[in-house]
This record gives C-alpha cells, structure tokens and sequence, in this order.
C-alpha cells in the first residue's frame, strides 16, 4: 500500500536496503586471515577456544568489547531509515 506519491512497495524496498547496508557493513569488519595467540592492544594471551570460535581473532574479549561500545556509540540512529529525514 502504498501513500501519496510513493510508489506500492517503497517502504519495504527502503527497509531492504537498511537491512542490506547493515549487514554488509557487519560483514566487512568480521576478521580475516589467522587468529593471533595474544592481543593487538593489550598483548594478553587470547584462549584458543575464542581462537577457534572467532577465526582471525586479533583482540582479546575486554578490548573487543571497548571496541564494540565506542563503534556503537558513534552510530546513534539509522538516517535513512529517519521519518524526518522523508519529510524533507
């Protein structure tokens, strides 16, 4: 259903690509080539079972997880996925 001058479809596809975007951003920071046994950062010694859980490990789990929270404070909300953003 489709309202005003959009055509039937437009939202789903806008959702799609939200979707699309973010996994291939997900996809694009997971690690490649071989675990490292210690950590890039803090030089702690990585277990070999989040070696083999996370291949291309390069941080240990409390220096990934500083990581992840500042990545994850930089990005607040989804732009285009924004009703406001529409309006304009």
């Amino acid at each position: 259903m489709a309202g005003g001058w959009s055509r039937d479809g437009a939202v789903q596809d806008q959702i799609d690509a939200s979707i699309n975007d973010a996994v291939e951003r997900a996809r694009s920071q997971l690690p490649k080539g071989a675990s490292l046994s210690h950590c890039e950062e803090c030089d702690a010694e990585i277990p070999p079972a989040r070696q083999a859980a996370v291949p291309g490990v390069r941080l240990c789990v409390v220096c990934q997880s500083s990581v992840d929270e500042k990545r994850q404070s930089s990005e607040l909300f989804n732009r285009r996925g924004s009703k406001d953003s529409q309006l304009r």
